[in-house]
């Protein structure tokens, strides 16, 4: 009995354990992620830009042969309408230009920097180098080699659980597609 006992105290606070852990992960993630946002809108604006044009940029000058906008929305992990306003914003404010596509449509044209795209991208690499600087302070190489290995270990069992679901949504609405079709077929034989 009093195992027992001890043994569900313990699956309590092994509970209360991953609860906590939850909590910090999801919390400190996104005020990671809210305070890259306010740096990005504060050093963007000083340059005429806005935070999402950061990454588009960055992406294009690390690739002067250019990219087009598919290329940019798995790089980005933006999607496609997203991606189409930054470049539309970017082109209209002449920091990227368009190569020409053989069909001749602009989502399969690769954008490239202009030079004033590419001035504008050498003050975003310093602008992020300052702000990687400043985020790591006072952790180590070690440090911070040990939290990428294992915030991408993290990163790649939620991509896998995430992976489960849409497989799972996937069947499930093709399961539902089918009894509705059955459904109206039993209907339409009854009739």
């Amino acid at each position: 009995m009093l195992f027992c006992k001890l043994m569900n105290q313990l699956s309590r606070q092994k509970e209360v354990t991953m609860i906590e852990r939850f909590e910090k992960l999801t919390s400190g993630i996104t005020q990671v992620y809210k305070s890259i946002q306010r740096i990005k809108k504060h050093r963007m604006d000083s340059l005429g830009l806005k935070g999402s044009h950061v990454m588009c940029i960055y992406y294009l000058s690390k690739n002067p042969e250019g990219l087009t906008a598919a290329d940019l929305c798995s790089i980005c992990r933006e999607d496609k309408a997203g991606i189409s306003r930054i470049l539309s914003d970017l082109e209209m404010n002449q920091f990227i230009t368009y190569t020409t596509s053989p069909d001749k449509r602009k989502y399969r044209a690769k954008a490239v920097l202009t030079a004033r795209g590419s001035d504008c991208a050498l003050k975003v690499k310093d602008l992020i180098m300052s702000a990687v600087i400043s985020g790591g302070k006072g952790i180590s190489d070690e440090e911070r080699e040990l939290f990428y290995r294992v915030l991408f270990q993290v990163s790649e069992n939620l991509n896998e659980i995430c992976a489960k679901l849409d497989k799972e949504t996937e069947r499930i609405s093709n399961n539902h597609e089918s009894t509705e079709k059955d459904l109206l077929q039993g209907l339409s034989d009854s009739i």
